[in-house]
């Protein structure tokens, strides 16, 4: 009984709320419209380090995206030890070259659930391809004389991934990608370490994505 009565006055509330007729429920609201065009600075943080980049994105419709990106990051090999001697100084054990990939990547971005979630959550799939530029420099020298001894190298390479842009904003743009490169050399590739060459280079990068419409 008590649970009854407690119920009653629960619902006395809404005794007075009138019910909307199916003929008037409010239309969904329209799509935000952003700008086709994004350009901007990519902060990479991955497997051998930090990194820096920039892209340019053209939107084709609210799905598909062009884009072009550029970045430069170093290039580890994952046996790479470093060691600290008594005098806090720090160095790779048997290290001979430090090795810079950048890669030039052409591509699309394929936006996913569109009318499922809201649209400052806006997550997306893309791929891109194109050449690299490879740059090994002495590690016996010190870190910027290093590059008056440098040596380029051309590979291909690309990579996939999956990221998100956050937010309303229709002059900024912010998001990040989480990605994973490939990067395939013509030859027997690079000595990071001394005697060992890798012929494919690349890893996972943590990308933050920051930019502008227009």
């Amino acid at each position: 009984m008590k649970t009854i009565i407690l119920s009653i006055i629960l619902l006395i509330p809404f005794l007075n709320v009138n019910g909307q007729s199916i003929g008037e429920l409010a239309p969904p609201k329209p799509p935000e419209v952003f700008p086709p065009n994004a350009w901007g600075f990519d902060v990479m943080i991955g497997e051998s380090g930090f990194g820096l980049g920039g892209f340019y994105r053209h939107q084709l419709n609210t799905k598909l995206t062009l884009f072009s990106d550029l970045s430069i990051s170093e290039a580890k090999d994952e046996r790479e030890f470093e060691y600290i001697d008594v005098f806090g100084n720090s160095f790779t054990v048997g290290k001979k070259n430090r090795v810079f990939q950048i890669p030039l990547n052409f591509g699309a971005q394929y936006r996913m659930f569109e009318n499922e979630l809201a649209d400052n959550l806006r997550p997306y799939i893309n791929v891109g391809v194109g050449p690299a530029f490879i740059i090994t420099t002495p590690y016996a020298l010190e870190f910027f004389n290093a590059f008056g001894k440098a040596h380029l190298k051309f590979a291909a390479g690309g990579y996939i991934g999956m990221g998100a842009n956050f937010g309303l904003d229709k002059s900024s743009l912010v998001g990040i990608n989480f990605r994973y490169y490939i990067i395939k050399f013509f030859d027997k590739g690079v000595e990071s370490l001394e005697g060992r060459f890798r012929d494919t280079i690349g890893g996972f990068y943590v990308v933050l994505n920051i930019g502008f419409m227009y």
